[in-house]
């Protein structure tokens, strides 16, 4: 495991990384909260370059970029979705700060 070159370097920085014995499990949802908010941010600005306001073409927009835009209905699904993970992700970091 430590002959290699590359793997010398995989190793000291993953498997032998002198962290503190406190960091568990519950410390990746800062992490992911930094994915979800890229996330929302990114299918944000693809969902806003095809959506109108207009009372009368709201409908029509949404429509349009599920049935017209390529993979529209997974950028849509993406972006209500993920607001869920954030919040959830969010909750979850703020109660491990408060726990510990």
């Amino acid at each position: 495991r430590k002959s290699h070159p590359l793997m010398k370097m995989v190793n000291h920085a993953f498997i032998d990384l002198p962290a503190p014995p406190n960091i568990s499990s519950w410390w990746n949802f800062g992490s992911l909260l930094g994915v979800c908010l890229i996330i929302q941010i990114s299918t944000g600005l693809f969902l806003s370059m095809h959506y109108t306001s207009d009372t009368l073409t709201a409908f029509s927009s949404v429509t349009h970029i599920c049935r017209d835009v390529n993979y529209g209905w997974l950028i849509r699904y993406m972006h209500a979705n993920g607001a869920s993970l954030f919040f959830i992700c969010l909750y979850l970091h703020i109660g491990r700060g408060i726990y510990y």
